[in-house]
Parts: C-alpha cells; sequence; structure tokens
C-alpha cells in the first residue's frame, strides 16, 4: 500500500512561503547535485499528490505541483464541487471537505508509490487523523521572520524516527517515520 507523507521545503524558522505566499526564497541559495539527486529520488517515489485550496489557486496561475516535475494525479480539497481538469498531462481531482476521503482516493490511485502531502493546513489535518507514515523536509537557510508555517497550530505531540538526514551544498534533506500521533 502507498506510503503517505509530507513533503516540504522550509526555512530554517519552519516556514513554507512568506506572508503573502511569496517562495523566491527558494530559489535564492546555491544547490549541489546531491541535493537534486535526494530530491529526483522522492519525486520519482510519487504517485499521488494531495493539497489544498492554495494549490488550486496557483494551478489558475499556471502554477503545477513540483514545478511538473512529477506526473501524478493530484487531489485538491475544495469548499465547492467542482469537476475533474487536467492540465499540461496532470487531472486535478477536487474533493469536497473530506480530507480523508482525498487521501484514500490518493492512495488509490497511487497504487505502490508514495502519496505527497503538499501544504501546512493539509498536513496539520492528516496528522490528526493519523494518516501520515513519514515527514521529509527540505531545509534551507534562510530566516524569513514571518510567513505561513508548516506545522504552527498543530496543538498535538508527534513523536518521530529520524530515518535518514543528509545535507550538502546548504540544503538539510530530512526524512522521519511517524511513530505516534496523539491528538
Amino acid at each position: 500500500m502507498s506510503l503517505v507523507f509530507i513533503h516540504a521545503t522550509l526555512t530554517l524558522d519552519g516556514f513554507l512561503a512568506g506572508p503573502d505566499g511569496e517562495v523566491d526564497w527558494m530559489f535564492d541559495f546555491p544547490s549541489a547535485p546531491e541535493d537534486q539527486e535526494v530530491v529526483d529520488r522522492v519525486c520519482a517515489n510519487i504517485g499521488a499528490v494531495v493539497g489544498g485550496a492554495n494549490t488550486a489557486r496557483t494551478i489558475e496561475d499556471g502554477e503545477i505541483p513540483y514545478g511538473g516535475m512529477v506526473k501524478a494525479p493530484v487531489f485538491l480539497m475544495t469548499h465547492t464541487p467542482a469537476e475533474p481538469i487536467e492540465r499540461d498531462g496532470i487531472t486535478y481531482t477536487f474533493v469536497v471537505d473530506d480530507i480523508a476521503t482525498a487521501v484514500e482516493s490518493a492512495k488509490r490511485a497511487a497504487g505502490e508509490k508514495w502519496v505527497s502531502l503538499l501544504g501546512g493546513s493539509i498536513s496539520r489535518q492528516c496528522l490528526h487523523l493519523g494518516l501520515v507514515d513519514e515527514i521529509h523536509l527540505d531545509v534551507v537557510p534562510v530566516l524569513l521572520g514571518d510567513g505561513i508555517s508548516l506545522f504552527a497550530g498543530l496543538g498535538m505531540r508527534v513523536d518521530l524516527e529520524r530515518l535518514e538526514t543528509s545535507a550538502f551544498a546548504s540544503e538539510t534533506h530530512l526524512r522521519f517515520r511517524v511513530v505516534q500521533a496523539a491528538g
């Protein structure tokens, strides 16, 4: 069965994006080929993606998850029903207000591959429901001081087991197994 994991690039102070959703800071640091190998290995294992309303808005702006590196079905949480759409070879299915259904649909679509959870709200909801198997973080050496946090407001303890750590040019890659989420 599919592995469900939170996947995020974060600043050292834990932000996914700046206060207005800007992510330009992700591209302002040196990278090594080994950094790209870590990202490529993760992307090769992704069979489906679950995202939230912010992801849906970025699609309207022409952005796609993983910059098009991952050609896998995307399940987007929404409050308003909508028909699936296809853009750039990726099918976007909209799931109304039921994150567990979105994750289950993504797992079926992914088969033996992984389901990537994108976004703070989606990640926190899935942790609360016990749906997360692993957390993969790519931490970059910058402090934003303010922005959109991955885990702020989680309101519960989650015990983790470190599976893998690597650091190259300036990114630090962290992989954890969720041992116990006590909500």
